[in-house]
């Protein structure tokens, strides 16, 4: 007896029961999050996805966390407009196959079975956590970080040598880079440690006339650097792990930021009570 095929749909708006006969089950929902959850977390077969469930674009991000996690499945993205299949012919590196609506249900577990048949053998690329990747990019994320301070009005109205912007940038993004390889690395705030570069970059920036405003300002911009760099990686980031590792990566950025606000105001105050 054949095993019992399992199946991910996600729906929108209404949901579509698909028959495999004894062979699948199919579990379904429209919530992006807890599909991206489940797939991290459990074996599926064929994902069968609409291109906007329910937000413009979410059909593509489940197809990437399916195409990464499971690359062995079989992968259909479900659009309602004609022209979709000449204008996203790049998805078909990550889907199996696009599927123009209204389709008849019988078709579909037609292609399901073929798909079944035939499936794509597994290429999958090693898996990276972010803080390997946050090490290996380490400079070209303080070179855009750079590009993206010399560019914004709120920053540039200082003028500074690249090595005196960039100030202790570097070391923040190794300890950061460093915190994410950690084996069982979670957010706590007792996570957060003390930062001897987090404390110095806020007496740098102090010395250099910049205002709390604008340290605010460079700490966005790295994290905009940093999920930027993630994103470029998709390919080799490890989807299990990715969402505890954003959350550390918003966690270990504020706790540089306040280390470094904290140095910066007493200075601040010191200079004021002379």
């Amino acid at each position: 007896m054949a095993s019992p095929l399992s199946l991910k749909y996600c729906r929108f708006r209404t949901a579509r029961r698909v028959r495999l006969g004894k062979r699948g089950r199919l579990p379904s929902t429209r919530y992006g999050w807890r599909i991206v959850r489940r797939i991290t977390t459990e074996r599926f077969d064929v994902l069968i996805t609409d291109l906007h469930m329910p937000n413009p674009g979410d059909g593509f991000t489940v197809v990437s966390a399916m195409r990464h996690s499971q690359p062995e499945a079989v992968t259909l993205l479900v659009s309602g407009y004609p022209d979709t299949q000449s204008a996203m012919a790049a998805i078909l590196l990550e889907a199996d196959e696009i599927i123009v609506k209204p389709f008849e249900i019988g078709r579909l577990t037609e292609l399901v079975n073929e798909r079944m048949l035939n499936r794509r053998p597994n290429t999958e690329l090693g898996k990276e956590r972010v803080g390997v990747i946050l090490h290996r990019c380490l400079t070209s994320i303080v070179a855009h970080w750079l590009a993206r301070a010399k560019q914004n009005n709120a920053l540039n109205c200082l003028l500074l040598s690249d090595d005196e912007r960039t100030g202790h940038i570097p070391k923040l993004v190794e300890d950061l880079a460093c915190r994410l390889s950690l084996p069982n690395a979670v957010t706590k705030d007792s996570d957060a440690t003390f930062s001897p570069a987090a404390v110095a970059h806020g007496e740098l920036r102090y010395l250099q006339g910049y205002t709390p405003a604008m340290i605010v300002h460079e700490s966005r911009i790295l994290q905009v650097t940093i999920f930027g760099t993630l994103q470029s990686n998709l390919n080799h980031l490890d989807f299990s792990l990715l969402l505890p590792d954003v959350m550390t990566i918003a966690d270990e950025v504020d706790a540089q930021l306040t280390q470094s606000m904290d140095s910066y105001m007493k200075l601040l105050r010191k200079s004021m009570a002379a």
